[in-house]
This record gives structure tokens, C-alpha cells and sequence, in this order.
């Protein structure tokens, strides 16, 4: 009787395998179309590539695109703004999802925290262009509700997006509004698992609300906090290319040219599409040099890692 238990066990136990593969197949599907098939193509990266003669025909150049890249003028400034957006970003945005997720659960009005959560969710719903379109608007030295406001206050209008300074802090603040209730789901998420009884004997024991949050709140997070801010550290290389090419102009290429929007101008526009795969291919090489860094980083210092 045990041995036909087993069985019918481990036939319902396969059966529930094979539709958790069942729902995993569209998912793989997707990464082998869009993202490893197309890894053939970095080859052209190697070649004086033409839509004519094709993979085959083409004729191999070795590493003649990469020296033209590393010579380029634009290669200092790419590397600078590419880096400098990157790190800004994380510097500014990765912590507001955590403080938000603090504050929430210091909300003991369950009513008043749905409400400011479901508010703090709905920018992350709006479109990448349609943000852009909003930040012109509101930004616009003649029209925008911005500038409306600093004359009010007895200042000159301020052209925002022809300024080259300003760029970076717009991306920025924009990012964290847009950005912050939707991350800091998983960071609420995680604080709502914490033993309330921790909580409790902390309150017995004379603690503040501070010193709750820093040791009981925020060690909870720590193991989600590195996980986190690994994934984005090694996309550092990948940051936003759609809104920086919705925001950026030439009176701001000093600070906004990206490696991502100087591919598009190269391989799209100026068809080089051979020179444009070498520089894209070199962008993700050092994505992956920084993830495997910062991951040896944190496994040696946090016994948190990726792998």
C-alpha cells in the first residue's frame, strides 16, 4: 500500500512539475528570441559589416572599430556622462524606495497608508514618453508651471533642458518621482514579514521609533537592500536610454550624450552599424566586469551575493 502511495505522489508531484514548466515556456522563449539569438549578430562588432553581402560576406576587420572608438573624441565624454548618470541616480534614487517603505510602515492607519501607497504607484504607470512629454511642459521657460512659480518668487525664467547642468538633476528627481512608491513595494513587503514580537520586546525594553527602524527595520532589509542594489550597479551601464533621448538635445550632449544614445546616432542614423555594435558590445563588457565586482564586494563584506 506505502509503495503505491509513493507512486501516486510521485506522479502528482510530476504532474505539477510539468505545468510549472508549462507556464516557464513562454518566458524562456522570449529570452532565446530577444536576447540570445541576437548575441550572433555582435559578430558584425569584428567586420566592415554590410546589409548586402550579409554575416558571411562581410569582411573581418578584427578589433579596428574598438581603436576607432577608444581614439574618438566622444570616448572620454561618453565614459564620463555614461558613469556619472549612473552613479547620480543610484546615489539619489536607490534610497527613497527604502525610506518611503520605512515611513509606510511606520503608518499604523491602514486606511491613510492604502491611500498614500495606491497614490505613490500611479507614476509608474505612466509612459516613458508621456513623462518626457509632462517634464517639457512643466519645464518650459515660457509656459511651465516651474518657471511660473520661480517669477512668482522675484527670479528669471530658466531654460531647464537647453542647460547642461540641469540636465542630470531633472533626470534625476524625475526618476525618483516616477520611480519611488512602485520600488519600494518590495521593501515594504519584506518589513511586513519581521516578527512583530522583535517590535514588542522593543517597546518593552524603553526603545524609540529610531531605534526600532535602525535595528530591527533596516537590519531586515539589509539582505534585500544588496541584492538589490547589485542588480542595479551592474546595470549602471544600461541606464534609461529611451528617456535621455526624449530629454537630451545638442545644446546638452556635454552632460546627457550617453554610450546608449551614441550607438543609436552611429548605427541608426549615421548607419555604422558596425562601429555601433563595437561600442555597444564594449558598454556590456563593462556591464559585467561591475557586476562581477561589486558581487565579489559584497559576498566578502555583507555575506550577501547574487551567486
Amino acid at each position: 500500500m506505502k509503495a503505491i502511495e509513493k507512486r501516486k505522489v510521485s506522479k502528482r508531484q510530476r504532474k505539477k512539475g510539468l505545468i510549472v514548466l508549462t507556464f516557464m515556456i513562454p518566458g524562456l522563449l522570449f529570452y532565446l528570441i530577444f536576447h540570445y539569438a541576437p548575441m550572433y549578430g555582435t559578430l558584425i562588432a569584428f567586420q566592415d559589416f554590410s546589409p548586402f553581402r550579409g554575416f558571411t560576406q562581410s569582411p573581418w576587420v578584427g578589433f579596428k572599430h574598438f581603436e576607432e572608438f577608444f581614439n574618438s573624441i566622444y570616448f572620454t565624454r561618453l565614459l564620463k556622462n555614461t558613469f556619472l548618470l549612473s552613479f547620480e541616480n543610484i546615489l539619489f534614487s536607490f534610497p527613497m524606495p527604502i525610506i518611503f517603505a520605512l515611513m509606510m510602515n511606520e503608518i499604523k492607519n491602514s486606511r491613510l497608508r492604502s491611500a498614500i501607497q495606491s497614490l505613490s504607484y500611479f507614476p509608474n504607470f505612466i509612459s516613458t514618453v508621456v513623462l518626457c512629454g509632462l517634464i517639457k511642459n512643466f519645464l518650459s521657460p515660457s509656459t511651465g508651471i516651474i518657471n511660473a512659480i520661480i517669477e512668482a518668487l522675484g527670479g528669471s525664467a530658466i531654460d531647464f533642458l537647453s542647460s547642461p547642468g540641469w540636465f542630470r538633476p531633472v533626470y534625476i528627481i524625475s526618476g525618483i518621482w516616477q520611480g519611488m512608491g512602485w520600488g519600494s513595494i518590495i521593501y515594504y513587503a519584506t518589513l511586513t514579514s519581521v516578527d512583530t514580537s522583535l517590535y514588542e520586546a522593543a517597546d518593552i525594553d524603553g526603545a524609540g521609533r529610531f531605534q526600532k527602524i535602525f535595528y530591527i527595520s533596516l537590519p531586515a532589509l539589509v539582505p534585500t537592500i544588496v541584492t538589490l542594489l547589485l542588480v542595479n550597479l551592474g546595470n549602471m551601464m544600461n541606464i534609461g536610454f529611451e528617456k535621455v533621448m526624449l530629454l537630451y538635445n545638442e545644446a546638452t550632449y556635454s552632460t546627457a550624450d550617453i554610450i546608449s544614445t551614441y550607438v543609436y546616432r552611429s548605427g541608426l542614423i549615421g548607419q555604422q552599424y558596425s562601429f555601433a555594435a563595437a561600442v555597444g558590445l564594449f558598454n556590456s563588457l563593462i556591464g559585467i566586469c561591475l557586476i562581477v565586482i561589486f558581487n565579489f564586494l559584497a559576498r566578502r563584506f555583507t555575506k550577501t551575493s547574487l551567486w
